[in-house]
């Protein structure tokens, strides 16, 4: 350990007498395992991936079976984690590896980075731990440890602050112990330089870290400067016949690509549409739910309809009520549909 620099030294010292060792997706180099955790721990905690993990493995045990699915399973194993962009690319990277790669990942950072959904520190970390790789990550759970510990000022966003962090990372890395190295940078973000309350206490690098001496850990890194987020409303009619929930699968892109809605719109322009006649309606109280760019409040009305012979447009599905919250919705659905569970039947 002596060989390293003292950051790399302390660090990699902390992760192997106290880092994180038992995720389902270490103490392995398969690629195809750690690619997919990779992905979808991008804006997504730890304790919320594993479950996802492990049941997108389940259901995908290897990239050739990722690969030949068809996008709306993969979308429907996704529903709840966000960010469903991830999903489409996470599809559309197992079938370039498989066509154009033979089905195996490239090995460098550098090449790894030109495929779909995979940035620049994702690539590092993929190319670390599958290949030992020496590449520089800068999540944004490194970007808080290197501004607190280093006192670097702005916000980590910004490209001119976001450019020296990439200049530091490259200029710390270790020669070897990379897989150590990067695993401890990603720990100490996530387990004790967290963004509230830090457990400078318990830090490896709190002798020499600028934010403890200074008592700024609660000013660095500097917030993103908030613009106001514009405001939408959207209807949703919950058509349902006492039994099943009627459900619409959205287009491929946009808002929700992939998954089942709700038909949006008026509730008498919806039923005329459908062909059918509500014996029972309610307005339900709003919804609100953030998004990175935009707030939207759903408006939703609850129609009671006589059982119908069929719905005849394309990509309608009546799903049964008891399971329609778990059938591949977004996060704001299913706590509509987990609210009219009983007022349904």
């Amino acid at each position: 350990m002596s060989a390293l620099p003292a950051f790399a030294g302390r660090l990699v010292a902390w992760q192997k007498a106290a880092g994180r060792h038992d995720l389902p997706w270490q103490q392995t180099r398969d690629p195809y395992r750690i690619w997919l955790s990779e992905i979808m721990l991008q804006q997504t905690q730890v304790n919320t991936v594993i479950p996802y993990f492990q049941r997108f493995l389940a259901r995908f045990p290897t990239l050739q079976a990722l690969a030949e699915a068809p996008l709306d399973a993969v979308i429907e194993h996704w529903a709840g984690l966000g960010y469903y962009a991830r999903a489409r690319n996470l599809h559309r990277c197992a079938q370039q590896v498989v066509a154009v790669h033979a089905g195996k990942f490239p090995n460098s950072a550098a090449a790894l980075s030109t495929l779909p959904g995979i940035g620049r520190s994702t690539a590092a970390a993929i190319a670390a731990f599958a290949f030992g790789q020496r590449s520089a990550i800068l999540d944004g759970n490194v970007k808080r440890v290197l501004c607190r510990h280093f006192g670097i000022e702005g916000f980590p966003g910004q490209a001119a602050v976001e450019r020296e962090l990439w200049e530091l990372a490259e200029r710390l890395l270790p020669a070897h112990e990379i897989e150590a190295y990067t695993q401890g940078l990603m720990d100490l973000g996530a387990t004790l330089c967290t963004r509230a309350r830090p457990r400078c206490g318990e830090c490896p690098l709190a002798a020499s870290c600028a934010a403890r001496l200074g008592g700024r850990q609660g000013e660095l890194p500097s917030a993103r400067p908030r613009p106001q987020l514009p405001e939408r409303r959207a209807g949703f009619v919950l058509i349902s016949d006492g039994r099943r929930l009627l459900l619409e699968r959205r287009p491929p892109h946009g808002l929700w690509g992939g998954l089942l809605v709700p038909p949006e719109g008026e509730a008498a322009a919806v039923l005329a549409r459908l062909g059918l006649r509500a014996t029972r309606q309610s307005v339900l109280a709003p919804l609100k739910h953030a998004f990175t760019h935009f707030r939207l409040t759903l408006e939703p009305v609850l129609c009671i309809v006589e059982p119908p012979p069929g719905v005849g447009e394309p990509g309608l599905n009546w799903v049964a009520l008891d399971t329609a919250a778990t059938a591949g919705v977004p996060t704001p659905i299913r706590k509509l549909i987990e609210r009219i569970s009983g007022q349904a039947g």
